[in-house]
């Protein structure tokens, strides 16, 4: 094969040999907030990727349990509609999709996935990323700061047995990271 002659060929070429060879692969990718997930999704979307902004498109206020809408805000009711989640990975249309953003009910749909990725960054660069985030976007406010400084540190709300991707990086490597993982 010939050396590529840019990061898009590379890509280019990447997508087309999994569309033809791989068939339909979907994948997570999660981290606490203030990680990337979103620059990420767009990355991949700038790519020509097909990503899902989960955090936009899939997520509503409800009870992680049974799917309820609840009225409010509460980071512990952030779920996605599983329903959703399935129609969008039975969806054969794409070769690969990749589903971005957080969800307090991943534990109801993460078996769907190909493979998960979590986005990890140092405490220093979580909270540089949050301290320039408007205070009406989640992480804005000093509570919400410090509410995910304990989500880092403890980890209890992002998956397990994932694949780990420091997003210390620039977007461009970190998903270079995440394609070159993904299988």
């Amino acid at each position: 094969m010939e050396p590529f002659e840019t990061r898009e060929e590379l890509h280019s070429r990447m997508f087309f040999y999994w569309e033809r060879n791989m068939g339909v692969k979907n994948y997570l990718v999660e981290g606490v907030s203030g990680t990337g997930k979103t620059s990420v999704c767009d990355e991949l979307r700038r790519r020509g990727y097909h990503s899902i902004h989960g955090d936009r498109d899939l997520a509503y206020q409800g009870d992680p349990k049974t799917g309820e809408p609840l009225d409010g805000f509460a980071h512990e009711h952030h779920i996605w509609d599983v329903d959703k989640v399935r129609a969008l990975v039975a969806d054969q249309s794409h070769a690969v999709s990749f589903f971005c953003g957080g969800s307090r009910n991943f534990d109801r749909f993460i078996d769907l996935f190909d493979g998960v990725f979590v986005l990890e960054v140092d405490l220093d660069t979580l909270n540089r990323r949050l301290a320039v985030r408007p205070e009406d976007e989640w992480g804005g406010r000093a509570s919400e700061r410090e509410f995910i400084a304990r989500l880092h540190v403890t980890k209890e709300d992002i998956p397990k047995n994932a694949i780990i991707i420091d997003a210390t990086a620039p977007i461009s490597r970190v998903v270079d990271a995440i394609l070159g993982n993904a299988n």
